[in-house]
């Protein structure tokens, strides 16, 4: 976000305003063009097409006449857009120069070349763009494979990546809703609407990714021992939940204070941050986890514990509940305290 996010109080707002009234919105978001015309016949002429046909371009209010370096091979062209930099309308023409450039470089051999603050902002959210989803696959992929072998099943991680996947996306709607489109923007403390942080899907994947897997494995680890030990898969899930409750409720309302501190924030950076993360811990802790978990896996009973025997035989015993390391040691197990309880 540019600084017409900012609150009004401050500096930055004020200058970022007064520069709009007096010179327009694009002028806080100059481009800087540059024209390499060192393998041209006429460099000149060269500089001059490129800042007629810049000119030519919609939402483009002034276009500085080239200015040359001492060789005269290559110049700089100031360009103000009519919009705000953080605008879908001057993304639009950053790269509507870059593609006229592609066409100079096929007639004359120059290259057109844009930078400033705001190409660079728009590059890097480009970049971030095309790095989600193979991230989102890489981190979603290597947690299904740990949690096949921690769970010696295959619904229950798949339960648990597309459980994941529903609270980031609803977080994502949620600052969608207040930061974008205005709803609740004056609860929240929201004075300009805009554009999504770039980096806030990246970010909120990987913290809300470590929160989710840690209230799954809280309570899901405790039904498959219940599971295993004999229990119903009904009854199961009701003892894992009762147990295993409490742990991700503690949890998550302390998370969720802590992320729902940061929305007092005059930067809107932090504070699309805390409430993006506060909304996603509350809908995976007690809609997901809590609410959808138990009632897939009761629905799905013995087939949620279900694994191929060859993949069985294949994957390492991790031993989540410790059974191996009390018959090592000659302690009872479970079974044991059990059958202790029966007879008394």
């Amino acid at each position: 976000p540019d600084d017409g996010s900012q609150p009004t109080s401050t500096t930055q707002r004020r200058a970022y305003d007064l520069l709009s009234e007096g010179f327009g919105p694009g002028f806080n978001g100059p481009l800087m063009v540059v024209v390499d015309a060192k393998d041209s016949t006429d460099p000149q002429a060269v500089f001059r097409d490129v800042g007629n046909e810049i000119k030519r371009l919609d939402d483009v209010v002034t276009v500085t006449p080239a200015a040359a370096n001492k060789a005269g091979d290559t110049a700089t062209i100031t360009v103000i857009p009519g919009s705000k930099p953080s605008s879908a309308t001057t993304e639009d023409l950053v790269h509507a120069i870059r593609d006229k450039g592609a066409d100079v470089k096929a007639d004359s051999d120059a290259s057109v070349l844009v930078t400033g603050s705001t190409a660079m902002n728009i590059d890097v959210s480009q970049k971030l763009n095309d790095a989600l989803v193979p991230y989102l696959a890489l981190v979603v992929g290597l947690a299904f494979l740990l949690l096949i072998v921690v769970f010696r099943s295959l619904l229950v991680p798949l339960k648990a990546a597309l459980g994941f996947l529903l609270s980031v996306m609803a977080a994502l709607g949620a600052v969608v809703a207040v930061f974008q489109w205005g709803w609740l923007s004056g609860l929240m403390g929201v004075e300009e609407t805009g554009p999504v942080m770039s980096m806030m899907p990246i970010f909120m994947v990987g913290v809300v990714f470590g929160l989710a897997m840690d209230y799954e494995v809280f309570l899901v680890t405790r039904m498959r021992e219940a599971y295993v030990h004999g229990e119903k898969p009904s009854q199961a899930v009701v003892t894992g939940f009762k147990h295993g409750a409490r742990v991700v409720t503690a949890a998550a309302v302390i998370m969720m204070a802590v992320f729902a501190g940061f929305i007092g924030s005059s930067e809107s950076m932090v504070k699309m941050i805390g409430f993006g993360l506060a909304i996603a811990v509350f809908f995976d802790a007690f809609v997901v986890r809590m609410a959808l978990v138990p009632a897939v896996l009761a629905l799905l009973g013995r087939r949620a514990w279900w694994l191929p025997k060859w993949l069985d035989r294949v994957l390492p015993d991790v031993d989540v509940e410790g059974e191996g390391l009390r018959a090592a040691s000659g302690a009872p197990g479970r079974d044991d305290d059990d059958k202790e309880l029966v007879r008394a």
